[in-house]
């Protein structure tokens, strides 16, 4: 086993077998006084401290925990590429670094990447050393009190307070190097059409040459289901499969399918890649949700993704298995990721154990022009990171009308938040799109509401038809922006709860609170009975995965303890009835 921090595949959706892991120790600088590119550290990097990379100075795991503001911050380490990659084309990757990066390969920039929450690569193969010890240098710029940048959870002052936490400067998610061919593989998009039985596989290429192909294997269970080979066009290689009775994925079947697809020229292989995909189906009809052409109860929780020691980044593979086995066995079947783009791995292991989840972008405060084009550019690449993903069922490019404060007022703001919603539509037709998840919606799939009322009785009466639950505004807002109304959308409370039960040394606050287990319970199953007795509601989302920071309104602790016994957890949101209420498992 790798003594290295996250050492599994970062991605494991587009897998090469040659790949280096550039995870660990880092010498590391504050840059206070923004004087590294003027003195041209890039060049000589004499770094003071160490970080252990993928975690941000601010957490404890990265050897730091400094979370003071720093504005600019410099990275660099040394590598040796591995036998056999001599005379290969070397691809640099970063999962996400937080917000603006620069970097260098012995003092030569390779690239520069604008984008806290999304990955990006530079071939640099022209900027390797001939001696075989190379340098690898980042500058990272991250303005903590920046409201036009898409920043989330992560608040604009020193010490959390509400409902924002400790910012994430820098890299938070893992470095990697691959070696390739002159010709590889790009990327691949995996489109089912579940009632067709057919799979759409979309490769896109680098560099590929007239008569070049891609051969594309399809399995289950180790035994070939189907073969194919596409001519690559205007670097694209594309082929419709038809599946002999596929098995489809869901929370309670979570069937995936092996792909193998290897850039071909004649019979050389030039680049090979492994991946999966899932057949699912999700849409809506007659005001239902609807999951495989079945209608489909979604009972969500509200999951930040924050870590005590490594905030943003999960300290562990295992951590996050954790995670979704944690969110399983209390009966949810799925996970809303609350303004945060999920890790990856995350995303795999909600798509091998079968988890829903809902893709969030992470929303910036402030309206402008500045923030309208982050927010859009961002946006594109998450929906093209995580297209892939069986788990992602619907997308929310903006919550609680975050980054478009006045919609009553500003024309441009509705305009913006419309625009998200087409544009979302373009790059993804397979997912529902919620333009502004809790309220004053614009065009949507959903009608998602926000309702912390505290007990169970207000939420049966509020949602017992139709007419009384679009006539209501639990959080004093609209649910629907000027210009538009409801058009028979299926209904959802996506946020509710949010009760506060202090099990650990946590000091915290949180929407109402418990006195003990059994009060915990017994508002717990009032609020959940009540959603899931009414006739109109098609599914939840309940406040909140687990503690986080001076929130103690989770159903686990902060180091994922459970509060009280998840069985009781599960049978409430299986509307069965539990017994020795209060027992902590």
């Amino acid at each position: 086993m790798s003594d290295l921090p996250r050492a599994e595949f970062p991605r494991p959706q587009f897998e090469r077998r040659r790949w280096q892991n550039l995870n660990g120790s880092w010498r590391f600088e504050f840059d206070d006084k923004n004087l590294g590119v003027t003195e041209k550290w890039y060049l000589a990097p004499n770094f003071s401290q160490q970080i252990l990379v993928p975690f941000v100075y601010q957490s404890p795991q990265s050897g730091i925990g400094d979370r003071t503001f720093h504005n600019v911050v410099w990275y660099s380490r040394t590598f040796k590429l591995p036998e056999g990659w001599q005379g290969e084309h070397l691809l640099l990757h970063f999962g996400a670094v937080d917000y603006r990066a620069w970097v260098w390969v012995n003092g030569i920039q390779v690239a520069y990447h604008e984008g806290g929450h999304t990955p990006f690569r530079a071939n640099i193969t022209a900027a390797l050393s001939g001696g075989g010890i190379n340098q690898l240098v980042i500058r990272v710029e991250d303005i903590a009190t920046d409201l036009e940048q898409p920043r989330g959870k992560q608040y604009w002052k020193e010490q959390s307070e509400s409902i924002f936490y400790t910012g994430s400067t820098g890299i938070w998610q893992p470095v990697w190097l691959e070696a390739v061919g002159r010709n590889y593989l790009d990327r691949v998009a995996f489109t089912p059409y579940v009632d067709q039985d057919e799979v759409q596989v979309t490769c896109f290429t680098q560099h590929a040459a007239a008569g070049q192909r891609v051969a594309i294997e399809i399995s289950y269970g180790g035994k070939r289901v189907a073969a194919a080979t596409a001519d690559v066009d205007n670097r694209q290689a594309s082929h419709l499969f038809t599946l002999d009775d596929p098995l489809l994925w869901s929370p309670e079947t979570p069937h995936l399918y092996t792909v193998v697809l290897r850039l071909k020229s004649d019979d050389t292989v030039l680049d090979e890649v492994h991946s999966y995909f899932g057949m699912r189906k999700i849409d809506t009809d007659q005001g239902q949700v609807r999951l495989n052409n079945q209608p489909y109860m979604m009972k969500l929780v509200l999951d930040q993704g924050y870590f005590p020691e490594g905030l943003l980044t999960p300290p562990s593979d295992e951590a996050i298995q954790r995670d979704v086995k944690l969110t399983k066995a209390m009966g949810f079947n799925g996970a809303r990721k609350h303004q945060k783009v999920a890790d990856p791995r995350y995303l795999y292991w909600a798509d091998r154990l079968g988890l829903l989840v809902w893709g969030e972008m992470a929303n910036s405060y402030l309206f402008s022009p500045r923030s309208v084009g982050r927010m859009t550019a961002e946006w594109q690449a998450v929906v093209e990171r995580d297209y892939n993903h069986p788990c992602i069922v619907a997308w929310v490019p903006i919550n609680e009308s975050w980054g478009v404060p006045d919609l009553k007022n500003d024309g441009r703001q509705a305009s913006h938040l419309l625009s998200l919603y087409h544009l979302t539509k373009s790059l993804d037709t397979t997912r529902l799109v919620i333009s502004n998840d809790g309220w004053e919606h614009a065009q949507s799939d959903l009608l998602t509401i926000h309702d912390y009322s505290s007990d169970g009785s207000e939420l049966a009466a509020r949602y017992q038809a139709l007419e009384s639950s679009l006539a209501s505004r639990p959080a004093d807002r609209d649910l629907y922006a000027p210009g538009f109304q409801h058009a028979g959308q299926p209904l959802l409370i996506t946020e509710f709860g949010g009760i506060a039960f202090k099990r650990s040394a946590w000091q915290g606050w949180g929407y109402s609170v418990a006195a003990d287990g059994d009060d915990f319970l017994r508002r717990y199953r009032s609020m959940v009975s009540a959603l899931l007795a009414s006739p109109v509601v098609q599914g939840f989302c309940y406040t909140q995965f687990s503690d986080i920071e001076q929130e103690i309104n989770g159903l686990l602790t902060y180091d994922r303890q459970p509060k009280v016994d998840l069985k009781q957890i599960r049978a409430i949101n299986r509307g069965e009835l539990p017994e020795n209420e209060g027992k902590p498992e």
